[in-house]
């Protein structure tokens, strides 16, 4: 069977069974790896992307959902670090193993899609559910709080 969708700005079509996770069509059929596999049951974050704008976690998104849909991976932000996210990620050292990163990166830009001034508390209810083993939450949240303000001066 055959899915067609957009994938970062680009129209393609996943030949893959339609109860496959949206998670493996991305990896495995289209190649795109920022994505990462984590607990596989939503609960970790690591495999966040956006549907439609909003935040979803691929491991348990079924590729049938996504029809006529806009998915965006972390590959969206920017070719070369320039997101602002990504240079505040950066300027604050957020990465330790780096393996949570690019669900933390995509949730949070779904919070700036929609709040270029979050609160702590923002910070925190957006986040919650992206789980970073090294624990470098305070880090994560300084850049969003710098991504936001980079944002609001654009």
């Amino acid at each position: 069977m055959s899915v067609n969708f957009q994938i970062n700005g680009k129209a393609v079509t996943a030949n893959a069974e339609t109860d496959t996770p949206l998670l493996w069509v991305i990896r495995d059929e289209l190649g795109l790896t920022g994505t990462k596999f984590g607990c596989g049951a939503a609960l970790c974050g690591a495999c966040t992307v956006h549907v439609d704008g909003q935040p979803v976690r691929s491991c348990q998104t079924l590729l049938s959902s996504v029809a006529g849909k806009k998915v965006s991976t972390v590959e969206s932000l920017s070719k070369n670090n320039t997101h602002p996210l990504q240079v505040a990620w950066i300027k604050h050292d957020v990465p330790q193993c780096g393996y949570c990163q690019s669900g933390q990166l995509m949730s949070a830009a779904a919070l700036l899609a929609t709040n270029k001034n979050p609160s702590d508390a923002d910070i925190d209810a957006a986040m919650s559910g992206n789980i970073c083993r090294c624990g470098t939450y305070p880090r994560i949240k300084a850049a969003i709080k710098d991504a936001a303000s980079t944002l609001r001066n654009a």
